[in-house]
Order: structure tokens, then sequence, then C-alpha cells
């Protein structure tokens, strides 16, 4: 499933690879480094820097940036509290650096960081993983594998998504001060090894010490006392759910990895936080409280951007062209619900959005309809399924739809008025082999009577303006469906425990699907808090194709397992798929230099620009004084 680049430390001897069975792997007990799971990684032995950066980048200046509703807690890794920005409730986030770090430029690749080699048997079932030397916590403390041992039993204690992620781990021993081994409770599951990089490692000794008034610290609950960490950042102020501001570490062990040199250029990351997304757009116009800003409204993009600052070319606007593949992004329906149970009433639902008209008179044109959970992958599903494919599906043919055999899936086209009634009429026939019937201008039950209702849940404005058209197209069919909008925190508590008829969400997935599917389709994650099985499916096919992509031989067994699941996943109607674009849209005030090219995979690396303080002194001059 794997293939594995790696570059030479100094003093470390490095493996060879053998090609085996469509896989890239070392002899068995060999030291890597650098590792990937679609190919071998681009800077193989040589590895520098990334080849995108500028490794002379000047340090300085602040980063300035929004976020909205508040926040409570300095812990990411409970479901108590609501984390500040900066923060990851999976990986390290600004404060803690994990085993390994994540490839900005290629998919599912990683370069070390805290770990500089790990190794397993040929029968994958372990990993060793050694530290670096020269890490250390900002204290001055080296980081041990009791670091590691501790961070991962607690993660995992505590974390629903570390638990669901790391299931197959069944403990972390420390062999040595720096060399830490997982054990697995199966065999086989190539992807193990290498997403172990992706621990963040937190300080034991900080948790479980005092704080300045004598109270032992407990990592099981919120905390609003900054904590030690390990990561190019630190907090250096704070208001309680107001503003947070992180500054550079100057002395930050790893500033000379491969992986940081050219990036992380600011002194100061500042957050200021703001209740909704229109104050948010309306700082952005002003200056001073957001630098970049990611655009996501189409409407926005194409003529809101007409203030001043934008006109006098003190703001611009770019788009960053991706090469990652692009996430499902749906109406999702929460089957936990018992309007929502009936695959029939499902596929009604998704009928009955207009996505053309939507295109075309909300969005300029500019986006695709999604048609697919790996979409731009090789993972996708399409046409009929055939080859091994299909022999998969057969081997759960009469626990599937038996058109997902004869007919290719396809979303509703609503490119004439003939078309938006056929579809409609089609919605509701389906409505009515489920039991639910038009009468009196309401899609009613016919054994209860009651009408069929959704709420949707959302938080911003934009939730508005992409649910109105599609409400109006179910209240047309009697269904009596309402917008209801809420603040960030509420909303958050709300998806997290999927107190929710329907909600918009988005699920990014990557070249090489693993462990992490667990958390989005298993029927385990289903009755799990803050899991990303928003759709609550409790599918046992789903849960058998899930534990076979984990368990893949190779690539062409992941590919052809994968496009199962994607396609088992369209035809059983979970979510009403909206659209995509295959670029990022960032305005951004003109303050910045950048690398004259930026990471085609993931469109725009923020962390390799710079401040120009020429730039940035006359934006301060000229809008101080209000000219």
């Amino acid at each position: 499933m794997r293939q594995i680049g790696f570059r030479s430390l100094a003093g470390m001897a490095v493996a060879t690879l053998v090609w085996t069975g469509g896989v890239s792997v070392a002899s068995d007990g060999e030291w890597l480094t650098t590792s990937t799971l679609t190919g071998e990684s681009k800077y193989s032995e040589n590895f520098e820097r990334y080849d995108y950066v500028n490794p002379d980048a000047p340090k300085g200046g602040t980063l300035n940036a929004v976020a909205t509703g508040t926040f409570d807690s300095f812990n990411p890794y409970i479901v108590r509290g609501s984390a500040a920005a900066g923060l990851a409730f999976f990986g390290g986030g600004l404060l803690y650096d994990t085993l390994m770090e994540q490839a900005m430029d290629e998919p599912s690749t990683s370069h070390p960081l805290l770990a500089e080699a790990f190794k397993y048997p040929d029968d994958y079932s372990s990993a060793t993983y050694r530290l670096n030397p020269k890490a250390k916590w900002h204290d001055g403390k080296p980081i041990t594998a009791e670091d590691v041992v501790w961070s991962f039993n607690v993660l995992k204690e505590n974390s629903q998504l570390y638990n669901r992620y790391y299931a197959n781990v069944t403990e972390a021993v420390a062999l040595s001060d720096h060399e830490v081994e997982f054990r697995f409770d199966q065999k086989g599951n190539r992807e193990l090894p290498h997403i172990m990089g992706d621990l963040a490692v937190l300080p034991k000794h900080w948790w479980e010490g005092t704080n300045a008034r004598g109270e032992k610290r407990d990592i099981t609950q919120p905390t609003l006392e900054p904590p030690l960490g390990s990561g190019h950042y630190r907090i250096k102020s704070f208001r309680p759910g107001a503003e947070i501001v992180w500054e550079r570490v100057e002395d930050y062990w790893g500033a000379d990895l491969p992986v940081k040199i050219g990036r992380e250029n600011f002194d100061m990351r500042r957050y200021v936080y703001i209740q909704d997304e229109n104050a948010a757009w309306q700082a952005f116009t002003k200056g001073g409280l957001q630098d970049v800003r990611p655009e996501s409204r189409s409407a926005r993009w194409a003529t809101g951007y007409n203030f001043p600052a934008f006109e006098a070319g003190d703001v611009v606007k770019k788009a960053f062209k991706t090469e990652s593949g692009e996430p499902m992004q749906g109406f999702v329906m929460n089957t936990r619900r018992s309007q929502f149970q009936d695959r029939r009433v499902r596929q009604a639902l998704t009928l009955a959005l207009d996505f053309e008209s939507m295109n075309r008179r909300l969005f300029h044109g500019y986006n695709t309809r999604t048609q697919s959970y790996f979409q731009g992958q090789e993972l996708a599903s399409s046409g009929l399924p055939e080859g091994r494919e299909l022999e998969i599906l057969n081997e759960f043919k009469d626990e599937l739809p038996p058109e997902l055999f004869t007919e290719e899936f396809k979303l509703p086209v609503y490119d004439s008025a003939q078309a938006q009634r056929q579809h409609l009429r089609e919605a509701v026939a389906l409505f009515a082999e489920a039991g639910w019937k038009i009468n009196g201008g309401r899609m009613v039950n016919e054994k209860t009577g009651n009408q069929f209702k959704i709420e949707i849940l959302g938080n911003n404005p934009t939730d508005e303006v992409i649910s109105n058209s599609y409400m109006d197209n179910l209240r047309s069919i009697g269904i009596d469906v309402s917008l209801r909008i809420v603040d960030p925190s509420q909303y958050q508590n709300r998806v997290r425990n999927f107190d929710y008829d329907m909600v918009t969400d988005m699920m990014a997935q990557s070249a090489s699907p693993g462990n992490e599917q667990r958390d989005f389709w298993s029927s385990a994650a289903a009755d799990a808090p803050g899991s990303r099985n928003r759709a609550g499916i409790k599918n046992p096919v789903v849960d058998r194709l899930v534990d076979r992509i984990i368990f893949a031989e190779d690539r062409d067994e992941l590919v052809a397992t994968t496009r199962a699941l994607d396609r088992v996943l369209l035809w059983n109607y979970y979510v009403v798929p909206q659209w995509y674009r295959n670029e990022i849209w960032l305005a951004y005030w003109n303050k910045f230099g950048m690398p004259e090219k930026q990471p085609a995979y993931i469109g725009a690396d923020i962390d390799s620009w710079w401040i120009d303080p020429e730039k940035e002194q006359a934006l301060a001059r000229k809008y101080r004084s209000g000219n």
C-alpha cells in the first residue's frame, strides 16, 4: 500500500529499497526517514528543504488573523471546552511538535521532526521511532521516549479521534531514552507504522506537575494556563475568549530541520475573536485585524472586492490551483434521526437539489458538482463497477442496492424547467414508496399524519446563501424545512454531539486512505461524540470495506476497495453532494513577500511567506492617517 522515500542523516545508515508486490519497502528492521504512501518522495536522500521555499526568508513582523466565536481552553485534546486558535485537536498545532511532519507539497508523505528515523518488521506488527537527540521542550529539557509513551496513552484515552485512529495500537514501550516501540494487535496494516508519525508529543513532566498556585495539573480538564510546548511558537499573551498572541521561539530546537527552513517566518501570530463572519469581513476590509482571508463565497469573489483598500492596490486577491483532490462537501443527513433512515427518502432529498441554477445565479459559474467522496483522485468510482472493484462488490451483492451494479451513479441535472419538474416528481414518487404522501400541500406520513420536517443547522451567513434555494425546492414538495443559525460555540457543541437533522460538512480525503476511514464511516464512530461520522452511518458492508482498505496488501487493492467504498456510500445517499473548486482563493493585505511558486499539492503555504517591513510600514502609515 505504501512506498517509502528516505534521506540520509548524519551518522545514519539508510535502508536500501526493495520493490515487492507494488510496495516499496525496506529490509526487515532497517531505519527509514521520509515516508510516503503513494510513491517515492521526490526529495529522496538529498532532502535539504522544500524546493519552493526561500531559505533566506527574513524573520519578523506579525501575522494578524481572526477567529469566530470564543475560547476557554488551551487543551484541545478533550471533548470539554473550546480550544484557542493555534491549537489542534489532532496533531500538534503551533504548540507541539509531532514525531513526523506531513509534507506540504506531496500527498501522504511525512518527513522527520521529533523523530529522525523509524523502522518496522516485514509483517507490520510494530513500529519503532528514534527521537532526534536535539529535540527539547521550551524549558530546555530533552524530549524523551517517556514523553512519547505518556502522550500516546493519555491521547488515546481522552481523545476519541486518537482512539479510533490508533485503534490497532495496543501499547507504546520505551526501549531507551530515545527509542519507542509501538505494538499492534494485528499484522499486515501497512499504513500503521507510518501514521504513528502523526502523534503529537506532550510534556509529561509539565502536565504531571503543579501550577503557580501549587495545584496539580490535569490533562483531562480544560485549562487557561499556557502549556509548555516544543513547537516553533508559544503563547505570549491572551485575553480569554477575545484574543491570543503566539510568539516565535527564538531558540527553537528544530529551526534547521529541512521541513522548517524558509518557513514559520512570522515573529508573532495574533488571533482576534469576532462573533460572526460578517464582522470578520468588515474587519478585513479596514485592515489591522486580518492580513490573509481565505474566500469561500463566489459572489463576493466576483463582485465584492470593491472597497477602497482593494481599489488602491493595498489588498490583493489571488487564486492558487490545487492538485490534492477535492473533499466531499454536502448536506449531511443525520441517520440517527428516524426521518432519514429510509434510503429512498435520502435519495429523494438528493434529487431536490438544483445545482445548475445555484451555480448560475449564486456562484457565477465557478463551481463544479461533486460526484465522489474522493473527487479528483484515482480512488473515485466512475461508470459501472468492473475488474477487481466488481469482484469486491459481488461479495456483498445481496446487501447492496441492485442498481449499484447496473446503473452509473449520476446526480440530477437541472438544465431546464422540464428537468426540474421531472426530478421533483421522481422525489415525490420515492417518498410515496417510503410511506409519505402529499396531502393539502404537506408531505405527511401515511401512518402518523405527521409532516416531514428538517432543520438545517448552520453558523454563518454563507449557510443561508447555500440553503435557501434547496429549501425552496423542498417546500415545493410539502416538506417543512427551516434553517437555524447559531453562534460558533453552540454550533461546535451541537455538531460534536450530533444534535442536528442536517448540516453542511466537508469530508477531505488523503491520496492513501487508511485508519482514518473508521472515523468517517464506521458503526463504532457513529456513537462516538466528536467523530467525523456526521451521518451516523451503521452499515456492515461499509465497516467491512473500511477494514479491507486498512489491510490492503498493495496499492491496486487499496484503489479497488476504495472505489467500492465510494460507490456504496454514494448509492446509500448519506449526503446531498454540493460542489467544489480545484483552487484556493486568498485575499491579503499587500505586506508580504512570498516564494515565486507555491506547493501545487495544497495550493498555498502561508508559512512560507514573510513580512516585507517597508510594505508593512507604508500600510500602517497610510491607514492610521485615514488616507
